[in-house]
């Protein structure tokens, strides 16, 4: 084969689409929870529910966390 494939020609859009989808799963998993348990059945939106609440309770943690060592970094750099 001569020249690059399509997944190597545009991993920057790839990424991007990725991410969105990923920073988006959470909330429709909860709105999927929610849509699915008026409907009656609450025992099975549960999983969806607590995936979905723990994906933003993870991503909530997770960027705390690179807030505070940015901080830290920037404190460092700042008074060395």
């Amino acid at each position: 084969m001569t020249g690059p494939s399509r997944l190597q020609a545009a991993p920057a859009s790839a990424t991007r689409w990725r991410e969105a989808l990923l920073a988006l799963s959470a909330p429709l998993l909860i709105g999927l929870a929610l849509v699915h348990g008026m409907a009656g059945d609450w025992v099975q939106s549960l999983p969806a529910l607590a995936i979905g609440v723990g994906l933003l309770v993870y991503s909530w943690k997770a960027r705390r966390r690179r807030r505070g060592e940015l901080l830290r970094a920037l404190r460092l750099k700042r008074n060395p």
